[in-house]
């Protein structure tokens, strides 16, 4: 899967010389906590987050009166607040290489680029979200998560019980056990008795860890 398939595309953006308490109201308006900063040839210059806002905003215990902080405030360009080295990607980074760049330098979004124009962007939310569908999360079924020797085969011995008895795959994760050599599958089945799955992949000769429906 790649980042163009579950960006945002045209998102929402502001200019470099914008005052602070618009990009606030644009943000609140449109639900958003991030714009792209762009100039006036419409060119990516800058990210601006709902924090970098608040931040430069004054206290709320200041004793400045409200025309006075409003004043300040106006003074205030969102080219002053933002990120202006911004970590981009393409539509057609994979989207794990987007969520480990995220990680890496601990940001929560980045805006997608073609050609250097701005095509879109994709945040932390878009990420969760894929999270859930791969674990299946919106979807009712048993949710078995096992321990197995990292081997040849194994998720064909799963996949192929879950087969015979005619359930459904919904979902199928795997990453690295604790101990060295094994790995921890977690697959969530629709379309068969607890129970019967149970017993079945029991036969397997593999260490379950959690059984649960959800």
């Amino acid at each position: 899967m790649l980042v163009g398939s579950r960006m945002t595309p045209d998102p929402i953006t502001i200019s470099d010389d914008a005052a602070i308490d618009d990009a606030l109201k644009l943000m609140r308006d449109k639900n958003v906590r991030r714009l792209p900063v762009v100039d006036k040839k419409g060119k990516l210059v800058g990210i601006v987050a709902e924090k970098d806002v608040l931040y430069a905003s004054p206290s709320p215990a200041t004793s400045l009166s409200i025309h006075e902080i409003h004043y300040l405030v106006s003074r205030i360009k969102v080219s002053e607040i933002m990120t202006k080295n911004v970590i981009t990607v393409t539509d057609d980074t994979p989207l794990e290489e987007a969520a480990r760049m995220m990680a890496d330098n601990q940001i929560g979004a980045l805006p997608v680029v073609h050609d250097g124009e701005l095509r879109g962007i994709i945040t932390e939310t878009d990420l969760f979200k894929i999270f859930l569908e791969l674990l299946g999360a919106r979807e009712r079924g048993v949710r078995l998560t096992v321990k197995v020797p990292e081997r040849k085969g194994m998720l064909r011995l799963i996949t192929g019980t879950i087969s015979r008895l005619e359930g459904h795959v919904l979902a199928l994760t795997t990453w690295a056990g604790e101990e060295p050599g094994t790995r921890i599958v977690t697959v969530k089945v629709s379309g068969v008795d607890r129970e019967k799955l149970v017993s079945n992949v029991d036969q397997l000769g593999i260490e379950f860890l959690d059984v649960r429906e959800s």
